[in-house]
């Protein structure tokens, strides 16, 4: 089945899912930067394009896993900011009731089944929720959003090993902004092709700009619609940028070329 395309009305909503993201973000940077966030708070400024554009085929029965940076899968899934802003300031209203903070959202209500600061463990989860699918014969979808810091962990591996041998509805979606905390992919990696290891575990791979949201949207509609249709999992490799530091107040200077930053 082809792709659907993004006619205006949901270029429009996609636009809009990405300013709200970029909106919130700024504000809780600059709520950290004045103390009134404790703890970290790592933002998804400069990938808003890969969040809104896989969302956007999700209903509240697929269901997401996430990371530490994952305010922007959140709301694009449907938190409201108000409850995402309540989480981390620590408020009952939040959430997560403000026990969990930045790196621990949950909302099993949209489909929002957890952030983590542990690296890798969504892919897992995700695995484990698309078999969840096929015993109880829904055509639901799980999606795993992961940094390319978690594809040389071995959840990656064993992940995309067991949803390749079961077939199962998972979207893998690597979020590649060529560091994990402070180092460079390509340093860290002997095969910096994250959309080249799916061959591997024999499911299709894919690269795409992680800053144009029209063609995530189109990819990941096919995809999910190949995991809906009983064909299994697919790889996305979002290639993108992340233009603040690791985590707000960290410094990025001593690891990003300045020029790449602004440019970014």
């Amino acid at each position: 089945m082809p792709a659907i395309r993004a006619d205006r009305e949901v270029r429009i909503k996609l636009y809009r899912t990405m300013q709200l993201i970029r909106q919130c973000e700024e504000q809780l940077a600059r709520s950290h930067q004045r103390g009134l966030i404790h703890g970290a708070c790592h933002t998804y400024v400069g990938q808003e394009a890969i969040a809104a554009g896989v969302c956007a085929h999700l209903g509240k029965q697929n269901v997401v896993f996430s990371t530490h940076r994952g305010h922007g899968h959140a709301l694009a899934k449907g938190l409201p900011p108000r409850e995402l802003m309540a989480e981390l300031y620590g408020r009952a209203a939040g959430c997560s009731r403000g026990r969990g903070g930045s790196m621990h959202l949950f909302a099993p209500e949209i489909g929002l089944m957890g952030t983590s600061g542990i690296v890798g463990p969504c892919i897992l989860q995700a695995a484990g929720a698309g078999y969840s699918f096929r015993l109880l014969r829904r055509d639901h979808v799980a999606v795993a959003f992961f940094g390319d810091g978690a594809v040389n962990n071995g959840a990656f591996h064993e992940g995309l090993n067991l949803a390749g041998i079961w077939k199962l509805p998972v979207l893998f979606v690597c979020e590649n902004n060529l560091f994990a905390t402070e180092v460079a992919f390509e340093y860290a990696a002997g095969n910096p092709s994250v959309k080249g290891r799916a061959a591997a575990y024999g499911l299709p791979g894919y690269e795409v700009d992680g800053n144009d949201v029209d063609a995530i949207f189109e990819l990941a509609d096919k995809a999910v619609e190949r995991a809906r249709g009983g064909e299994g999992e697919t790889l996305i490799e979002c290639k993108t940028y992340r233009t603040r530091p690791h985590a707000e107040g960290m410094g990025d200077s001593t690891y990003q070329p300045r020029v790449a930053v602004e440019e970014g």
